[in-house]
């Protein structure tokens, strides 16, 4: 099963958790990612994310398939954030469940190195003296 979602509103990561959880899944892996308070030595006002969203949610859906077709998992969650957010807010949750830890793990490391090489999503880094659009990756 796969649940995908762009969305402008705060990600809920209880929800999403919930949403994975199976009485055949031994192991759930989640990657929470939050918005720093600095990049390269620089202090981070906020980060500012924009996506393609159609094309966006079509990656992120290629993923989640290839990831249930590729390791033994049951349900994989991938939602990301749009918008304007603050230091210590979530842009991204990915959930996956799996009978055994490993599939869980690789599955979702997977997803979210895939995810900020393919999906059109952009960050823009707000600093104190000026900001830059990067790739959603490092």
């Amino acid at each position: 099963m796969i649940d995908i979602k762009i969305s402008s509103e705060p990600l809920d990561v209880q929800s999403c958790i919930a949403w994975a959880m199976s009485p055949e899944s031994g192991g759930i892996d989640v990657f929470i990612g939050t918005v720093r308070n600095t990049t390269k030595g620089k202090q981070v006002v906020r980060l500012e994310f924009e996506a393609y969203e159609s094309m966006a949610l079509k990656e992120m859906e290629k993923i989640a398939a290839y990831s249930l077709a590729k390791w033994p998992v049951h349900k994989i969650l991938i939602h990301h954030r749009t918008g304007a957010l603050s230091v210590g807010e979530i842009p991204v949750i990915i959930v996956v469940s799996a009978a055994h830890r490993a599939a869980a793990f690789d599955a979702c490391r997977y997803a979210i190195d895939t995810l900020k090489e393919t999906v059109p999503i952009w960050k823009k880094e707000v600093f104190e003296d000026g900001e830059r659009w990067v790739a959603a990756h490092p």
